[in-house]
């Protein structure tokens, strides 16, 4: 059955625990690297300060031991939050920072693009593959891949799919691969149209 457009509100039952470091946020710690690396990139379309960069996202984090990796949810909840291709990734970033503030950890989170690379993604990339799967398999931050190479990512609690380009051959393709991946939560970004019709009676 089709999925039907939800308003970008994050709906999960099997969130972690919710927790904030005391005191408010800390410092975050820059990841070391080879010589100055560059501020990474500011969140497209959205006003504001620069985003740190993902390493130092993790500073949201509840301070408690990180579960081992477990076999994926028999059926995760799928939820469609309704977006034009220039606007899902907007959408995606909203509905990660509600899932961060709910008290997911970073780590829990794949963000997978059809279209153009995230611009972290890009980023990280920009300083060798070896660095950024390096990033992947630490598994403490949120991870931001193309469609092309989801085959290689591990699975994840929660997946969020970004429909912001690619053919509706390569769209259908990338979905039942996120849904694979996604151990309670797929959210989908994107037209309600396109995705229900690359899906036909559903995921």
């Amino acid at each position: 059955m089709p999925l039907i457009p939800e308003e970008p509100q994050i709906h999960e039952s099997a969130q972690g625990p919710r927790a904030t470091p005391a005191g408010g946020r800390t410092a975050p710690t820059p990841r070391p690297v080879p010589g100055p690396r560059p501020a990474a990139p500011a969140r497209p379309g959205r006003p504001g300060p620069v985003r740190p960069m993902p390493a130092q996202r993790s500073s949201r984090e509840p301070a408690v031991a990180k579960p081992g990796p477990s076999a994926p949810a028999a059926t995760p909840q799928l939820q469609l939050i309704p977006a034009s291709v220039e606007g899902a990734l907007d959408a995606a970033e909203e509905a990660v920072d509600l899932l961060l503030e709910s008290g997911r950890a970073p780590g829990d989170v794949l963000v997978i693009t059809t279209g153009e690379p995230h611009p972290w993604a890009a980023h990280e990339l920009s300083f060798g593959e070896a660095a950024y799967w390096a990033q992947h398999d630490a598994g403490d931050d949120v991870f931001y891949a193309d469609a092309s190479v989801v085959s290689r990512a591990a699975a994840r609690p929660v997946v969020v799919v970004v429909v912001n380009g690619g053919t509706d051959a390569s769209v259908a393709a990338t979905l039942p691969l996120a849904l694979g991946r996604a151990g309670a939560l797929l959210i989908v970004c994107g037209d309600p149209k396109q995705i229900n019709s690359v899906l036909g009676a559903g995921v």
